[in-house]
């Protein structure tokens, strides 16, 4: 049986979760506290030396890291990733962009917000985060206007990739009332089978 070292917090690692559940796989879940720095034990490093979590181990033992990798591990040769070519490319373009361009505006504002509550003392670099991520929040605004999903009209890992931190940004005080369309996108994720909540 597979292994997911998880923090139920972690919305890199609700991903892995969200889409194990939605291929109904079974797996054993091994928790790993990142707010107490249990990623950087020597323990954990033996395993993932970059000390950062999700990190899937297989049942041969081979272990893959980064969120979104596994997603694509997970997903490839399901209906969760395109076969086409250019349909495959497009998921793998906004995978790509929500680690280089949401998930690093939107994920460390919550973080400081709702867990270390240290809105006034991380003001500044709040400020900034928040601009880059309403920058992120009009792009994928724009696209889900066009389409029904955020690679094309069928739900892909993409999805559940750009789900995870964006339906949390209120978290970080991120007003999504004038994203129309991501709203309504949200509420067709929740309704996709075997749809699971965060739960942390």
């Amino acid at each position: 049986m597979m292994k997911l070292y998880d923090f139920l917090a972690s919305g890199n690692c609700y991903k892995i979760r969200l889409l194990l559940a939605q291929l109904e796989i079974p797996y054993e879940r091994i928790n790993v506290d990142r707010v107490n720095n249990e990623t950087r034990l020597p323990s954990f490093l033996e395993k993932n030396p970059n000390g950062k979590i999700p990190l899937l181990e297989l049942e041969n033992g081979e272990r893959l890291p980064e969120s979104n990798a596994i997603l694509f591990y997970l997903g490839e040769g399901t209906k969760y990733v395109p076969t086409e070519p250019l349909a495959k490319a497009r998921v793998l373009q906004w995978l790509f962009f929500e680690q280089h361009t949401l998930m690093p505006n939107i994920g460390p504002v919550r973080y400081w917000i709702h867990f270390m509550k240290k809105e006034e003392e991380f003001k500044d670099q709040i400020a900034e985060k928040r601009k880059l991520g309403y920058a992120a929040l009009a792009v994928m605004e724009g696209q889900l206007k066009q389409t029904r999903f955020i690679a094309g009209d069928t739900y892909t890992i993409a999805d559940i990739s750009l789900f995870a931190y964006t339906h949390l940004a209120e978290m970080g005080k991120f007003d999504l009332t004038p994203y129309a369309a991501i709203l309504k996108w949200i509420e067709q994720v929740k309704k996709q089978p075997g749809f699971i909540s965060i739960g942390g």
